[in-house]
């Protein structure tokens, strides 16, 4: 069983319209960091505010945190949290799952996607953050509830045939994130970088990214010290820093 990490605060809820939500309701009033964890969310939203629905033994909950440096120092926790995810599934699901990040905000397992994460600054100046998670640890939403385009989702359960309670994966994922949070205050991005860079999905293959009104494809070189996806193509070297990633 993982271990708390020291000094942060819990909040475990039978039922909440989003953890999202209650993260803004909450925020105003924390010192530190929080996580807010429900069994149950009953309006649940995704990036660009789309509708997002868990089902039943899937997890999701938000990390309410003071990160300093401004908003593009808080943009970065997005890859501190994929590591800390990768981390605490692959505590999960043991060694032999074949697990990956997916730039800018998705895990993968076995080529699915297994779980995201949302960002969001409660404050202009970007110094209180709202990290969303949800992984799909029992089932995968139906289909008719995801958009045409959506990778094809995937479970813990369904691919690995381990069971995990959301409230016993909650210390596994507070923990990695409190190791990974660590090593960024301690070391910089650059050693979130690398660490990224070595777990990041389709690294060196050609992909295609859209922005809303651009289509690039080209080979995934890197990522930059902003996190900017940097695609190499037949006119050059291309850094984008927003777009969703096709494989």
């Amino acid at each position: 069983m993982a271990t708390w990490p020291e000094g942060v605060a819990r909040h475990v809820l039978a039922s909440v319209d989003s953890t999202m939500n209650e993260a803004a309701r909450l925020a105003p009033g924390l010192s530190g960091s929080a996580w807010i964890f429900a069994h149950e969310q009953t309006a649940a939203r995704g990036r660009r505010g789309r509708a997002w629905r868990a089902p039943q033994g899937n997890f999701a909950a938000t990390l309410v945190m003071r990160p300093k440096g401004g908003l593009a120092h808080a943009a970065l926790y997005s890859f501190v949290a994929a590591l800390a995810l990768e981390a605490a599934l692959s505590h999960a699901a043991g060694p032999h799952a074949r697990l990956a990040i997916k730039w800018p905000n998705d895990v993968l397992l076995s080529g699915g996607k297994i779980a995201g994460i949302l960002l969001e600054s409660l404050t202009p100046d970007g110094s209180q953050l709202a990290i969303g998670i949800g992984v799909n640890l029992a089932e995968v939403p139906a289909r008719d509830t995801l958009e045409a385009t959506a990778m094809a989702p995937v479970s813990l359960l369904g691919e690995t045939g381990m069971r995990v309670a959301p409230q016993d994966f909650l210390p596994m994922l507070a923990q990695a994130f409190d190791h990974y949070d660590s090593q960024f205050r301690d070391y910089g991005f650059e050693a979130i970088r690398n660490a990224w860079l070595a777990r990041a999905a389709r690294l060196g293959e050609t992909i295609t990214a859209r922005t809303g009104r651009e289509t690039h494809t080209g080979v995934f070189e890197t990522i930059d010290a902003t996190g900017a996806l940097v695609l190499r193509d037949g006119q050059g070297r291309r850094a984008i820093s927003a777009a969703e990633i096709f494989f």
